[in-house]
C-alpha cells in the first residue's frame, strides 16, 4: 500500500521486521537481556549503540528492496531505530512489557522458546512505531491530520480489498463467499471480478459484506465485525470507507504513472544503444576485418569447438529469465506478471540446494521449500512470497504457475527432495 509521505506500508516492511528482530536478539546477547528491566535513557543508548553493528552485518537481507521508492530494508531499519533513539516512551514501554513478563515468570528468555518471545516484543515496538512515524510524514505531505491507528485503518482496508480481489478471481472456489460479498447468487464469472483493478475500484459494500462473510467461510469474525474499537468509526461509514480506498487507490494511479514515466525513459535510451549497437555491428560486418579481429574470430571458435564458452558462463547466465505471467493469471493468483522473473532472480546463486535442482523449474524448487520448510521461513527472500499473505504460493498456486497438473506437481516436487537427499547421503522416505 502507498499513501504520500510513508515508506513502511509495503510488502518490504515483512523483511524489515524481521531484520530488526534478529538484530534485537543479537543486540542483547551483547548488552545482556536484563538491561530491558531498567527502563530509561542510559539503556535505551546501549540497545541503540549495539544494534548499529548487528544491523551492518546481515548484509543479504539488508540489501533487498524495502519499498518501491528505492530504500533498502536496511535504511528502513536503520531509520526506524534513529526514531525510536528519539522517542524514549516507546522504549520505556517495550521495558514495562518485559519488566512484566518477568514479574510473571522470571527470566522468560532462559526458558524454551524464550528467545521467540523477547522477539515478538520487539516486533510489536517496531509495529507499532512505523505506524506512528508514516502518520507523522504522512500529515507532513498532505497537511491533514492522522493518527497511527488511521494509517492502520488504511491498511486493512487494503488488505481486504487484495482479499476481496483474490476471491473474485478464484470465484468458482468461493462461489457462495463471493455471493455474499456481491449480494447476489454467483452462477458465472461476476463482471465486478474484471472491474476491480485497484483500491479506488472496490465499493465500500463489498469489504463491509466481506467482514461479515468471515465468521460463516472463515471461522472467526471479521475486522469491522469484532468487538475491538479499533475500527468503530468505520463500521457503520460506508463513505468514510470508500472516500479512504478512493485515496489509496488514486495515489497507487499516481506514484505508478511516475513509475511508468520513469521506465519509459529506460526503455527509451535502450532502444537508443541498441540502435546504436547495431548499426556499428552492420558498419564493422561489411568493413574488412583487422588482424586482431582474425585472431578473436579464430579464437572463438577453437574456444567453441572446446565447449569452454559454455564452461565459463555456467548453467546460470545460460538460464533465460522466465516470461511475464499472463495478466488474468496473475490477476487470479495476486502476483506480480513478473513475479517468476523476481523471484529466480532472488535466488542464492551458487547454493548446493540450486545445483542440485539445476533441472528443476522455479515452482518445483519453492515446492521443495515448501514441503521441508513450510509456507513460512526467515531465510525466505521477499520475492519469493505473496504479498497478500507473506507467505510462500501454496501447491496449488505452484501447479498454476507452471503449467502443469497438482499430482504432477507433486511427483516432481518428491523427486527433486529425493535427489537433494542423496546427494546428502541420506536414504529416507519421502512422507
Amino acid at each position: 500500500m502507498r499513501l504520500p509521505g510513508t515508506r513502511y506500508q509495503e510488502q518490504g516492511w515483512e523483511q524489515v521486521r524481521k531484520l530488526l528482530g534478529q538484530c534485537s536478539l543479537a543486540a542483547l546477547a551483547r548488552i545482556g537481556p536484563a538491561r530491558l528491566l531498567a527502563p530509561g535513557a542510559a539503556s535505551l543508548d546501549d540497545y541503540v549503540e549495539a544494534m548499529a553493528p548487528a544491523l551492518q552485518a546481515h548484509g543479504g537481507r539488508a540489501a533487498l528492496p524495502g519499498n518501491s521508492y528505492g530504500d533498502t530494508v536496511l535504511a528502513l531499519a536503520q531509520g526506524l531505530l534513529a526514531e525510536l533513539a528519539a522517542r524514549p516512551a516507546d522504549w520505556d514501554a517495550l521495558c514495562a512489557a518485559v519488566a512484566g513478563e518477568v514479574a510473571r515468570m522470571g527470566a522468560f528468555w532462559d526458558l524454551p522458546g524464550g528467545e521467540a518471545q523477547l522477539r515478538k516484543k520487539f516486533n510489536d515496538l517496531y509495529a507499532v512505531l512505523r505506524d506512528k512515524v508514516d502518520s507523522d510524514n504522512y500529515q507532513a505531505a498532505c497537511g491533514r491530520p492522522c493518527s497511527p491507528n488511521r494509517i492502520y485503518a488504511y491498511r486493512m482496508l487494503d488488505t481486504a480489498r487484495a482479499e476481496v480481489a483474490r476471491l473474485f478471481a478464484a470465484w468458482r472456489e468461493h462461489r457462495e463467499q463471493v455471493g455474499a460479498i456481491l449480494g447476489r447468487a454467483v452462477d458465472a464469472e461476476p463482471i465486478e471480478a474484471r472491474m476491480l483493478r485497484g483500491a479506488g475500484d472496490c465499493r465500500p459494500e463489498w469489504i463491509l459484506r466481506w467482514s461479515a462473510s468471515l465468521e460463516r467461510f472463515g471461522g472467526a469474525p471479521g475486522p469491522l465485525h469484532t468487538r475491538s474499537k479499533r475500527f468503530a468509526s468505520l463500521k457503520d461509514s460506508p463513505d468514510k470507507i470508500g472516500a479512504m480506498l478512493r485515496e489509496i487507490g488514486e495515489y497507487e494511479a499516481l506514484s505508478a504513472n511516475a513509475d511508468r514515466d520513469w521506465r519509459q525513459d529506460a526503455h527509451d535510451a535502450g532502444a537508443w544503444l541498441d540502435d546504436y549497437w547495431r548499426v556499428l555491428g552492420e558498419s564493422q560486418a561489411h568493413a574488412t576485418p583487422g588482424p586482431d579481429r582474425i585472431l578473436e574470430a579464430r579464437q572463438d571458435e577453437l574456444d567453441l569447438a572446446a565447449g569452454l564458452l559454455e564452461e565459463d558462463a555456467g548453467p546460470e547466465a545460460a538460464e533465460p529469465p522466465p516470461a511475464p505471467l499472463d495478466e488474468a493469471l496473475a490477476r487470479q493468483l495476486c502476483l506480480s506478471p513478473r513475479y517468476l522473473e523476481m523471484a529466480a532472480a532472488a535466488q542464492a546463486r551458487g547454493s548446493w540446494a540450486l545445483r542440485v535442482m539445476e533441472g528443476d523449474s522455479l515452482p518445483v524448487r519453492l515446492a521443495v521449500y515448501l514441503k521441508l520448510l513450510g509456507p513460512v521461513d526467515d531465510s525466505y527472500p521477499g520475492e519469493w512470497l505473496v504479498p497478500a499473505t507473506g507467505e510462500l504460493p501454496t501447491m496449488a498456486q505452484l501447479a498454476l504457475l507452471d503449467g502443469i497438473s497438482l499430482p504432477t506437481l507433486r511427483k516432481r516436487r518428491d523427486a527433486a527432495i529425493a535427489s537433494l537427499r542423496a546427494a546428502a547421503g541420506v536414504q529416507e522416505e519421502i512422507r
